[in-house]
């Protein structure tokens, strides 16, 4: 029947029951907009090896819009952008080769840096000062001075910051983590990292024009400059002094910050000492091949007067230790666990008893997660904040400064700075270009 064939009386209780009916739609509809949040909108600077990784994780969120991509390099920058594209309906995405184009875009709420390592403090400081929230790749500082300018832009800033070491948003790696700090083991004495690996040469060369397409000058940023040469990037600056950290930076921090999660100093370490050369490349690279650092932590109220954490590098190694090619060991007064980067771990218990194991892969997006939801104010604690990933780097840098000069280094834990030796305290910071815009301070 027809609304027109309807009797007064009658229509006027088909449109009151028909106005109810579309005033209940309009409800669920607004209570489903209501549940589907506001979508986070980004910009990612660096989109090359791991900042493809975050990209190609990003776009299938219905919770994020990727707003800008940043790259020195026209060739990645239109590679990123591309997949954007692609993968995202209705992309407006934009590209530029100075982020502070990024920064100076109201509409974003956070960026992603995944830049070589020289360049993550200075960007990460002045993104949180623009008012962003970041999520920084590891390490997250080139050297210790900037770790702690990090801390202290994160403070007045009042901004998220996040560090890329997924290990501490993975399920696997949080259950082993928890059965060492609930006592398992008992009282951990010793931890230790390693990275195990077989890597390549890189070769020698010799400075050349920069490819078409490349910023070169932008890519320095604020380190000293030198002259561009084809064994220098892309992924190749790790290797060298002014612009990585090498592969304990790399690869090894993430075991770094594993050890220290299950360790669970209450500071920095007091002692570093570390002996390391190239003892297999014979190429450019200026980082250890071989490295064996220790460090030793004070502790508080306790029988136990001191602690070691180890690292152990041989990037020239096709084999495993302890089966893992990259892992952490915690050594207990009654046991002890040993845990593979992304793979699984094993616990023992006195002689060699297996009692408990797992396996699992590192999750990305889970570390994504929780950064999102930290902005949202779903989560109160980000599992990876610019504490954690000051310790971690710390340890990369205090191994690679003894490492370099050959000495024991003390280390004061609250002023952050080397006190016995005058050369090792000059690389608790660094050198930058005069004048340059990004310099932090």
């Amino acid at each position: 029947m027809s609304e027109s064939a309807l009797s007064p009386s009658n229509r006027r209780d088909f449109l009151k029951t028909a106005g109810v009916g579309a005033a209940a739609l309009t409800a669920r509809r607004r209570a489903v907009a209501a549940a589907q949040p506001p979508k986070i909108v980004i910009g990612v600077i660096g989109p090359g090896g791991m900042g493809t990784n975050h990209i190609r994780n990003l776009c299938p969120r219905n919770d994020v819009e990727i707003a800008w991509v940043c790259d020195v390099d026209e060739r990645r920058l239109g590679a990123a952008a591309d997949h954007i594209k692609k993968a995202v309906a209705n992309s407006r995405v934009k590209s530029t080769g100075d982020f502070r184009h990024v920064l100076d875009d109201p509409a974003v709420d956070a960026v992603f840096i995944a830049t070589p390592d020289h360049w993550h403090a200075p960007a990460a400081i002045l993104a949180l000062d623009a008012g962003k929230h970041v999520y920084v790749e590891k390490p997250c500082c080139h050297n210790i001075r900037e770790g702690r300018l990090m801390a202290e832009a994160v403070e007045r800033s009042g901004r998220s910051l996040q560090v890329g070491t997924q290990s501490r948003s993975t399920d696997c790696v949080r259950e082993a983590m928890q059965r060492i700090h609930e006592g398992e083991i008992g009282d951990v004495l010793v931890a230790k990292a390693w990275n195990s690996q077989r890597r390549g040469t890189i070769g020698r060369a010799k400075p050349t024009q920069p490819p078409q397409g490349l910023d070169f000058d932008t890519w320095v940023g604020p380190a000293p400059l030198v002259e561009y040469q084809s064994n220098l990037l892309h992924g190749i600056w790790r290797w060298w002094y002014a612009f990585g950290c090498g592969d304990i930076g790399n690869d090894g921090v993430h075991d770094i910050d594993v050890a220290l999660w299950g360790f669970d100093p209450a500071s920095h370490p007091e002692r570093a000492t570390c002996l390391g050369g190239k003892y297999f490349f014979d190429d450019d690279q200026q980082f250890p091949d071989t490295q064996y650092a220790v460090l030793e932590y004070p502790v508080d109220g306790s029988f136990v007067k001191k602690r070691q954490l180890i690292f152990e590098q041989r990037i020239w190694s096709p084999y495993t230790q302890e089966t893992y090619e990259n892992g952490a060991a915690f050594y207990g007064t009654d046991g002890y666990l040993v845990i593979g980067h992304t793979t699984g771990w094993r616990l023992y218990k006195p002689k060699d008893k297996l009692v408990a194991e797992r396996t699992g892969r590192a999750d990305l997006v889970a570390h994504h997660d929780n950064f999102f939801n930290c902005i949202r104010g779903d989560d109160t604690e980000l599992n990876a904040d610019i504490t954690v990933g000051h310790r971690a780097a710390t340890v990369v840098h205090l191994s690679n400064i003894a490492a370099r000069t050959g000495k024991v280094l003390e280390f004061d834990p609250v002023t952050e700075t080397i006190t016995n030796d005058r050369q090792a305290a000059a690389l608790v910071g660094r050198e930058y270009r005069e004048g340059h815009w990004a310099i932090p301070g």
